[in-house]
């Protein structure tokens, strides 16, 4: 998981430094008398030392820090457009304009990447347009059309591919790999802020009965009913998951266990199928696993003691 954290970074931060590396080329090699040497030179340096910079500071690199990072890409690549002395050098954007909105649509949410790209092609525009070269409206047309078209795609796509990945298909609530990374989350924050956090876990009782008796069509509606009754009780905050087979999970933050157990009894209210329920509550230097374990302990005395939440 922690590779994953870091590849968005690691991708931004390899197109900074290949678009320093070009802006240094430029610099270096200028194709025209005109070519502004020492901004090339400038650009380069940001290039390249924002890209190591988003790298230096990855575990930091998220939220409004990964949304700023990519609003000064495209910055950048407005001012070589603005700068650029010759047509060809502003068409040539095209593929760092492609990048940076399929980077956009891939790692963000797609409200998220429709307002980069088009602030992306509105700042670049601006730049080509203020640039001294002419004659360049038609292949710009297509860089613009591509640059939408293909954050587009790319973000349905992208969010498509997130929901199938963390979404249990049947009851539509969390899948257990996506309910252990996000829990994980709220329990590190929760470990340095100091708030109570709360993991339960619901098991149903006598769902294997129902399987046999009515069939495994009547089970899974059973499930669908009882993640819907419960999402609509819960909190923004709080995460529900289907842990497998008839189990779910609920990590519920800023909750102790004397309110971990109060929103079970209003989840209780919500469906007559019988489950039971066990809760733990976060300590110090506690793990996920070690919490899940202490709530896997609590069902077990709960179901033994034939106390239902």
């Amino acid at each position: 998981m922690q590779a994953d954290r870091h590849t968005p970074a690691l991708l931004l931060a390899a197109l900074y430094v290949v678009c320093g590396l070009l802006c240094l080329a430029a610099a270096i090699w200028p194709a025209h008398p005109e070519t502004p040497v020492a901004l090339w030179g400038a650009l380069a340096a940001a290039g390249i030392g924002g890209g190591f910079a988003i790298w230096t500071f990855r575990s930091r690199f998220h939220g409004w820090v990964a949304h700023a990072a990519v609003a000064l890409a495209g910055m950048l690549i407005a001012v070589f457009a603005w700068q650029s002395a010759r047509a060809v050098g502003i068409v040539g954007l095209g593929p760092a304009l492609i990048a940076v909105g399929l980077y956009a649509a891939h790692f963000f949410d797609l409200t998220a990447a429709r307002l980069h790209a088009a602030a992306l092609v509105l700042l670049t525009t601006a730049g080509a347009i203020a640039a001294e070269p002419t004659g360049f409206a038609v292949p710009w047309a297509a860089v613009v059309v591509s640059v939408v078209a293909f954050t587009e795609v790319q973000g349905r796509l992208a969010r498509t591919l997130r929901t199938a990945a963390t979404t249990d298909p049947l009851t539509g609530v969390a899948n257990r790999r996506a309910w252990e990374a996000e829990a994980a989350r709220h329990l590190s924050r929760a470990a340095r802020t100091g708030e109570p956090l709360s993991v339960a876990i619901l098991d149903l009782d006598d769902f294997k009965g129902l399987n046999d008796r009515e069939g495994h069509g009547a089970g899974d509606t059973l499930l669908r009913d009882l993640a819907t009754g419960w999402a609509a009780r819960l909190r923004r905050a709080d995460l529900l998951g289907r842990y497998g087979g008839d189990e779910f999970v609920l990590c519920l933050p800023a909750t102790d266990e004397h309110g971990a157990r109060r929103i079970l009894r209003q989840l209780d209210a919500t469906h007559a199928f019988a489950w039971s329920a066990g809760v733990a509550t976060a300590r110090p230097g506690d793990t996920l696993a070690t919490v899940l374990a202490r709530a896997d302990a609590d069902l077990y005395l709960q179901k033994r003691s034939g106390r239902a939440v």
